[in-house]
């Protein structure tokens, strides 16, 4: 699994130039190749039919290289098309990998500490599809071994590169690999190219060309596989979990062995395509502090859209074009018909217009314009001053369920996601609907997209997004259900137990020593900690369940001290979804309320979504005097902030967001983030320092 950060451009630009000059040099014979016996005499390269570039490189760098005979290794080697994550029937159920694997499997690979503290060895995870697409490609790789008359054939990723030496360390690790398995009838499994996990690996027999991996291995992106191990590892399916970490519990049947050090590596120009299913763990348990999803889509060539469905219970494509990044208002079809003004400025806002009433002459005007786009769901009512059979082909589309991402992302130039098309929300949650008073949209139609782009952060909406919120003048008390989960928090609760992790952001690790109980209630205690990944130790628990639409509440007094933060809020993954309070102890009389929002369904790994939208409240008080009443009411078309009871901040659909619709799991922390901005800068001389929580509520 590749976790390599992005090179800089610099080092790219670098990178790419030297490897068009070396192309350009011829490289020596590799006497490992060729025709004979005990030879390798195949080369299968996997490669993306929507990947050619890819392809060309590989081919440039095998095209320096000759056989033993002379040949050229082009002539030895041929494309296998991998399987493409995209392909919805290509991941789906399969009998060749099992998508579940455990914690334990990533800590058998990559021992660490933090890791196995934070979670239980049996917590399950569920591979990615980018990932299942991976194990599958390499499966037919195996098969096509297995099934071929080639005794050993190289099996190669397609961005990958021969180091300088590469030819000298290929042939003494293939003698050496051989005498080793003569009694076996040669090598089943060498690695040509790895990653040592984290220095971890364990290496047994080792020499100067090769040693015996007992595990400890990452990446499948070059290694030699005879027929009789492939046939093994196919005996051995199902895959179960990442294909380099499930090959780990392969290497004693099959004698595996590796070059003492990697011969062929990935190119350095370019991050992975993949998610990698294991890397919220990672950042839960501080290994790693960057976000590795999907970057935004570019929208350059996607105009206006105006989209009519058929009405169904759930808003699917009002979803999908809104995780394809475009700013969607769904429409309930019963509005007063927009005329020519109107639509010019809600455009000013949206991207995406999904069942827009329009007069039909303006619909008309619209569907003219070369810029607009129009979709239509395969059984959705053509709206009156459109004719199904004269919509101008290259800028409209009919959507049916089975191919509705092909269609969708080719009629609006963008790439289509790996993830399945959306069911989308139920349209009672009105989700995409702008609930904003009229007098807010002036100023809203100035958010446009270059000032409020998508990001993994929840702080980032600038100054200069000209956001503000709209004041909501009534602040009507609002009526809570039934308590349906609560905790005084004076002792360990069962519902609302200590956490063990971080996050990326944050200067401080969570750890069961930073919770403590008393007749308080729960004090979360951060201090300086001495060689740990942090450098600051604190306290944080949440809830065990997650939660839908309702109330949640805490008595709490906050922490002082510049650079902390007090954190009361609702939060979710896959995709993540936030609604926030948060009290920074440098500024104790102001509270900063924040929606963050990612489109897709539940499980959908999102990396990206509207920017979060933070705004301090006046308090009228010090938080970090005493206790005070702090809720977050979170209902389908609104979020309202409660201070003692009384609504002192609230967020309607598109204000400027949509309201978050999946269940969330309540948390409650205390914090350092490394933005200065955010909070100030820490001061160690006010530490240990102490946020306290009582009477943690849930309401239906």
């Amino acid at each position: 699994m590749n976790l390599n950060n992005v090179a800089s451009p610099m080092r790219t630009f670098a990178f790419r130039t030297w490897r068009f000059l070396t192309a350009s040099v011829p490289g020596a014979r590799i006497r490992a190749f060729g025709g004979g016996t005990g030879q390798i005499r195949a080369i299968i390269v996997v490669n993306l039919d929507r990947q050619p570039r890819r392809w060309r490189r590989v081919t440039r760098e095998l095209g320096r290289f000759r056989t033993s005979e002379g040949a050229p290794l082009m002539s030895i080697t041929r494309r296998l098309a991998a399987v493409d994550a995209q392909d919805g029937r290509a991941v789906a159920a399969t009998v060749d990998v099992d998508v579940m694997y455990r914690i334990g499997d990533q800590l058998y690979v990559q021992p660490d500490d933090r890791l196995a503290e934070c979670f239980a060895e049996d917590e399950p995870v569920r591979m990615t599809r980018q990932e299942v697409a991976v194990a599958r490609s390499h499966v037919e790789a195996w098969k096509a071994v297995a099934t071929g008359t080639d005794d050993y054939v190289l099996v190669l990723e397609d961005d990958v590169w021969f180091t300088p030496g590469a030819p000298a360390a290929i042939d003494r690790g293939w003698r050496a690999a051989h005498g080793r398995c003569a009694a076996e009838g040669g090598p089943k499994l060498l690695y040509l190219s790895y990653s040592d996990a984290g220095g971890t690996a364990v290496r047994g027999d080792a020499c100067d060309s090769l040693f015996r991996p007992v595990r400890g291995l990452w990446f499948l992106s070059g290694y030699v596989l005879s027929r009789k191990g492939a046939a093994a590892l196919l005996r051995a399916m199902p895959v179960v979990g990442p294909v380099d970490l499930w090959m780990n519990y392969q290497f004693a049947e099959l004698g595996a062995l590796a070059l003492t050090s990697p011969a062929i590596v990935q190119r350095q120009d370019g991050a992975s395509d993949n998610a990698y299913s294991v890397l919220p763990y990672l950042a839960r348990a501080g290994i790693v502090d960057a976000g590795h999803g999907a970057k935004p889509p570019d929208l350059s060539r996607a105009g206006p859209v105006l989209a009519w469905t058929g009405g169904a219970e759930r808003e699917s494509l009002a979803m999908a074009l809104s995780m394809l990044g475009l700013r969607v208002r769904a429409f309930d079809g019963d509005e007063e018909p927009m005329h020519e003004r109107e639509l010019k400025e809600v455009l000013k806002t949206f991207d995406a217009l999904v069942d827009a009433p329009l007069v039909p002459a303006v619909l008309v005007a619209a569907a003219a314009d070369e810029r607009s786009v129009i979709l239509l769901e395969a059984d959705a009512p053509t709206p009156a001053g459109l004719e199904r059979d004269r919509l101008p082909p290259l800028r409209s589309a009919i959507l049916a369920p089975a191919d509705s991402w092909d269609v969708l992302c080719g009629v609006l130039g963008l790439v289509k996601p790996v993830e399945a098309f959306p069911a989308g929300a139920p349209r009672t949650l009105r989700v995409f609907r702008d609930e904003r008073p009229t007098g807010g949209l002036a100023a809203a139609a100035r958010i446009r997209r270059d000032k409020c782009s998508m990001d993994d952060s929840p702080w980032v909406l600038p100054q200069s997004s000209g956001w503000q919120p709209v004041l909501n003048e009534s602040r009507s008390a609002l009526v809570a259900g039934l308590s349906i989960a609560e905790a005084g928090m004076t002792e360990a609760s069962t519902s609302f137990p200590g956490l063990i992790e971080t996050f990326p952001g944050n200067l401080a690790s969570f750890a069961l020593e930073g919770l403590r109980h008393s007749d308080e209630g729960a004090q979360l205690l951060i201090d300086v900690i001495e060689g740990g990944l942090r450098p600051y130790r604190s306290g944080a628990f949440a809830s065990v369940r997650s939660f839908s639409h309702g109330r949640v509440e805490a008595e709490i007094r906050a922490s002082p001290g510049s650079g902390l933060i007090t954190g009361f809020f609702l939060h979710r993954d896959t995709p993540r979804q936030e609604i926030d309070i948060e009290i920074a102890g440098a500024d104790p009389r102001r509270m900063l309320a924040n929606v963050y929002f990612n489109p897709g369904d539940d499980g959908m790994a999102m990396g990206f979504g509207y920017r979060g939208s933070p705004c301090r409240i006046d308090l009228g008080f010090d938080a970090t005097a005493d206790f005070h009443l702090y809720a977050i009411d979170w209902r389908p078309d609104r979020v309202a902030w409660m201070v003692d009871g009384r609504v002192v901040h609230e967020r309607v659909g598109w204000d400027p967001t949509p309201i978050p619709h999946l269940s969330m799991r309540v948390h409650a922390n205390l914090w350092a983030p490394r933005s200065e901005e955010l909070a100030g800068r820490i001061d160690e001389r006010t530490l240990p320092a102490a946020a306290v929580f009582r009477n943690v509520s849930v309401r239906a």
